[in-house]
């Protein structure tokens, strides 16, 4: 895989990640935050929080990201919860 160095790289591959997870049915996807990991001196990985709608259900993924390959080494469930 590529390596994932701007903001727009890190979109892509959450995007992905996210649609391999859940399925490609998922709506009004957005990157809510995007944090270095650990540093922005030594970083190697992107904290990258996202926001969707999946059947009417809004979901929070937290997702790190490696740099240098584009590669998930984690994903977490944060929130789902129905939308007012």
């Amino acid at each position: 895989m590529a390596s994932v160095k701007t903001i727009e790289e890190v979109e892509k591959v959450a995007k992905k990640a996210a649609e391999a997870l859940y399925g490609t049915d998922i709506k009004g996807f957005k990157v809510r935050v995007v944090f270095p990991f650990p540093s922005k001196r030594k970083q190697d990985s992107w904290d990258v929080q996202v926001t969707f709608l999946l059947n009417s259900v809004q979901y929070t993924v937290d997702l790190m990201i490696e740099e240098k390959n584009g590669q998930i080494t984690n994903a977490r469930l944060m929130d789902k919860m129905t939308p007012l």
